[in-house]
């Protein structure tokens, strides 16, 4: 199985594994209770916020530990907004993961007024569109770093900025940008930031949430004081252990593995484009995760691409599901039909030249045939679902 899935999850790391066992097994204190056993977890608990402080420059008591991305999101959108009850407008994309758009139409239910700014033909989100729309009604600007499908960089700086300028606070959705090129929160100019345990090679069911010193914000889950009272519930020790080795690592190695995996997305671009006429990428050509290659096949459906392909672990993107065109390429101005070609494919450690190269081959060849509509060569699979659009 060749993986080029890293968007979708990423292995744990063999240190971070070797990190997490002894809080599996003998150091089991609760990070709470005053004596020994306590104080060793509250101790790892807090090396681990300083490490994830040190990946975006951020103080460690800004760190607040949460079980994942989609909790991180809740908290920064309904902490928000549930502590600034005389502004009634949130300002997102139409482009957002189901995390940051599932809350937004829960307070646009409730009376909350949501605007939705669109992108352009390269999969970016406008930022004088965003800021036009930022008024003194305003109470969040919610914007997410790098789009999951695209992998396209969104102008968060910009909008920040224009939203600080109208006193909204400001909120980005990173899951899929830490770990993968430089995030820093003071650059930024943010007062929110989410990110997830396995998007960078730590365990499912932890992330955290970036919580810049004096925003307004109220826990949405209510029970006891844990994480400065803004995530109530006993943590997850040993999993926040291996976010923290997560981010040690992804500091310690940034630059040199973007590069890396940057130079093997575009060798499987240009070796795709060779042999496939018709292939279109996705999204901006420069500003985007160094990771992540989305394409649009001609003449096929990404699906029956890709269930014509076993060899290979990809995707269509989150957003496309049941046969329907990923929402995010058609803002693009794609076509639904030629839409319904597209494909992510994303690499990451794990990733190497020879997989590369075999990869370009498998898709080649699959497309070539289901194209064609005729059977698959053995091996590759003839599914029904190999059926061209």
């Amino acid at each position: 199985m060749i993986y080029l899935d890293y968007n979708a999850t990423t292995p744990i790391l063999p240190e971070v594994v070797d990190a997490m066992v002894p809080f599996l097994r003998e150091h089991f204190g609760n990070p709470s209770s005053a004596h020994a056993l306590g104080r060793v977890a509250r101790d790892a608990m807090e090396r681990a916020r300083g490490q994830v402080a040190a990946l975006l420059r951020c103080d460690p008591d800004e760190v607040v530990f949460t079980s994942g991305g989609t909790e991180s999101n809740n908290l920064a959108i309904r902490g928000v907004t549930e502590a600034l009850p005389d502004r009634r407008q949130v300002v997102t994309s139409v482009m957002e993961h189901p995390a940051v758009v599932a809350p937004c139409s829960w307070l646009e239910r409730h009376g909350w007024r949501v605007t939705r700014a669109g992108v352009d033909e390269d999969g970016r989100v406008r930022a004088q569109s965003v800021a036009s729309s930022i008024g003194p009604d305003t109470a969040l600007v919610t914007i997410m770093h790098s789009n999951n499908e695209t992998g396209v960089l969104q102008p968060i700086a910009e909008i920040a900025a224009a939203a600080r300028a109208a006193g909204a606070i400001v909120h980005t959705d990173a899951a899929q940008s830490v770990g993968k090129i430089p995030v820093h929160v003071r650059e930024l100019g943010i007062h929110l930031l989410s990110l997830v345990g396995h998007k960078l090679y730590a365990p499912k069911g932890v992330g955290a949430l970036y919580v810049r010193r004096g925003t307004p914000l109220l826990p949405f889950a209510l029970g006891g004081g844990h994480e400065r009272g803004l995530r109530p519930g006993t943590e997850n020790v040993a999993s926040i252990v291996g976010l923290g080795v997560a981010c040690e690592r992804a500091r310690l190695d940034l630059d040199v593995e973007s590069e890396r995996v940057r130079g093997l997305r575009d060798l499987l671009w240009e070796r795709l484009k060779g042999q496939i006429p018709g292939l279109a990428m996705n999204g901006h050509r420069v500003e985007r995760l160094p990771n992540t290659l989305s394409v649009r096949f001609p003449d096929v459906s990404g699906i029956a691409l890709l269930a014509a392909t076993p060899s290979l672990a990809a995707s269509t993107g989150s957003a496309c599901h049941g046969g329907e065109a990923p929402q995010v390429i058609v803002a693009m101005g794609v076509p639904p039909r030629d839409a319904l070609g597209t494909v992510r494919l994303t690499l990451g450690r794990g990733s190497t030249e020879e997989q590369v190269r075999r990869a370009a081959e498998v898709l080649s060849e699959a497309w070539r045939a289901v194209s064609r509509g005729r059977p698959m060569p053995d091996g590759v699979g003839g599914l029904e679902a190999g059926e061209p659009l």
